[in-house]
């Protein structure tokens, strides 16, 4: 009898040390895949906007992978980015003439990141767009880009500027979209600078923030239903303030998302 008992007493706390363990365990840090990450010589790079918010989290650069190995590593990740950089080739959405009109091209990337979008849409993982993010997003979902804003778009508001570092113009969410509920904000000034942006828009999407001049600024599932987190915007969040509320929300809602992802 007093055997039983010792053996019970042990069996019990083993139970409990388990229990105790189960209700403690943390997660795994998140693994985020960004198409394109910025020279570590750049302070406001994607991966450091992301960190600002979860100091733990896992990326990786997949540009220099190659698109095999960028889709298997994609399969064991929890988010995915899109980031800024070249104009996409106009040919993805049609104006393949219109290619002269346009700056850098980087056909290789435009490659990558349709893979990658489709990848992130087949298996359900939240995805969301930088500037070209956004651009590149709406094409792969069939949509098209207006080629050059300054020629094509008649607007008083100025998309593009010499000093990068310091364009920057007002946008306005669209009323209880889900980037409107998440930011919270009517109104508010952004870092930008762009001379493309979407002319029709893509499968599935809905428009969630425009500028002065009715230009789409971000996008976002029109019904969401069963479908994984998606958003995207046309300035750079990582180039703003750390409270800003254009910018934190934008990277607090992805982190939460893929964190519901990797739980799930």
């Amino acid at each position: 009898m007093r055997r039983l008992t010792i053996h019970l007493a042990v069996s019990l706390i083993l139970l409990s040390t388990i229990f105790s363990s189960c209700q403690t365990r943390t997660r795994e840090p998140l693994r985020i895949a960004i198409s394109k990450e910025k020279p570590s010589k750049y302070t406001q790079n994607y991966s450091g906007w992301l960190k600002r918010f979860d100091t733990e989290i896992v990326w990786f650069d997949m540009y220099p992978l190659g698109i095999d190995s960028t889709l298997r590593l994609v399969e064991t990740c929890d988010g995915v980015l899109i980031t800024g950089g070249e104009d996409v080739f106009p040919g993805y959405y049609g104006k393949a003439e219109d290619t002269i009109r346009c700056g850098t091209i980087d056909r290789y990337r435009d490659s990558l990141e349709i893979a990658l979008i489709d990848a992130a849409i087949k298996n359900n993982m939240p995805l969301i767009g930088v500037c070209r993010g956004l651009q590149i997003i709406n094409v792969a979902l069939d949509g098209s880009l207006i080629v050059d804003i300054p020629t094509d778009f008649d607007s008083t508001v100025k998309h593009r500027q010499d000093d990068w570092r310091n364009c920057s113009h007002s946008v306005f969410p669209v009323e209880a979209t889900n980037f409107n509920v998440i930011s919270g904000a009517r109104q508010g000034d952004v870092a930008s600078n762009h001379h493309q942006g979407i002319d029709v828009l893509g499968e599935g999407l809905q428009i969630s923030a425009y500028s002065a001049d009715s230009l789409p600024e971000a996008i976002e599932w029109s019904i969401r239903g069963e479908k994984a987190f998606l958003m995207a915007v046309q300035w750079h969040p990582e180039r703003m303030d750390t409270l800003h509320h254009l910018s934190a929300s934008i990277a607090k809602a992805f982190l939460e998302e893929a964190a519901v992802f990797q739980e799930n």
